[in-house]
């Protein structure tokens, strides 16, 4: 049987799709965002397409306690994670002093300290028990600064760098720690961050559903790290770090502009 899995984010984009995915394997499923009625529509959707039992988990991880709220409440019911998928996470377009300290603040609690509890809490049960799979979803983001989403490509590259890491500890013990590291996707992301009239915006890649199974598929295979295109693992890995840093300051800046 296919394990339980915890998928954060879920009511859109890749997290949705991800549930969709493991869901069609037939793996029942613990889905956590803010907007309950989109959770809700999810579990009916799963539960009466896949056979699967969805438990509905409506929560703000970027709150105060949220993310250890969510693992109280799990160890409480008596659920077993086997795949834990951080997927929440928010970016947010425009210069770091012109935009509200605190939305950059929220973004930190969501993108970098909820996982980063969730990997704690639930990877350190998974460990326990021997076993398990972890998938974190970075951003190509994550490989480079990000003028005009300075905060959002820093936690990326904490997530890049953390989930490595993450790996190489508990590899030894059962459990496998992936970073899905994606280029642009069209999700809701673009509408909160307010990323439409950029560069950003206008390129062409995977859709949500093509993504999330790319990092499903390498997150069971224990990969370490797991691109959305070939040619953004290319660019990233073998490119990027020989362009000259202020060409690439302003190459990044200029995508992120209006």
């Amino acid at each position: 049987m296919t394990d339980l899995a915890l998928i954060t984010g879920a009511s859109s984009g890749i997290g949705r799709e991800l549930a969709r995915y493991h869901a069609a394997k037939g793996g029942d499923l613990i889905v956590v965002a803010r907007r309950e009625e989109a959770l809700n529509a999810l579990k009916a959707e799963l539960e009466q397409a896949h056979g699967v039992t969805v438990h509905l988990m409506a929560a703000d991880l970027g709150a105060p306690g949220g993310a250890d709220a969510l693992a109280d409440r799990i160890e409480a019911d008596g659920h077993s994670v086997g795949v834990l998928i951080n997927n929440a996470g928010f970016g947010g377009q425009g210069l770091h002093i012109d935009r509200e300290l605190s939305d950059e603040q929220d973004m930190i609690d969501l993108n970098v300290k909820a996982l980063v509890t969730l990997c704690h809490r639930i990877g350190g049960a998974m460990a326990k028990s021997g076993r398990g799979r972890i998938l974190n979803v970075g951003s190509t983001a994550g490989f480079i600064p990000g003028p005009n989403q300075a905060v959002y490509f820093a936690t990326k590259a904490f997530v890049n760098s953390f989930s490595q890491a993450l790996d190489e500890e508990l590899r030894d013990r059962g459990v496998t720690c992936t970073v899905l590291t994606p280029g642009y996707v069209e999700t809701e992301f673009a509408d909160r961050a307010d990323l439409h009239g950029t560069g950003l915006t206008r390129q062409k890649g995977k859709t949500a559903a093509e993504t999330a199974k790319i990092g499903y598929d390498a997150m069971m295979d224990g990969k370490l790290v797991a691109h959305n295109q070939a040619a953004l693992g290319v660019a990233m890995n073998f490119l990027v770090p020989f362009v000259p840093r202020r060409l690439l300051l302003k190459q990044i800046k200029k995508s992120q502009a209006k």
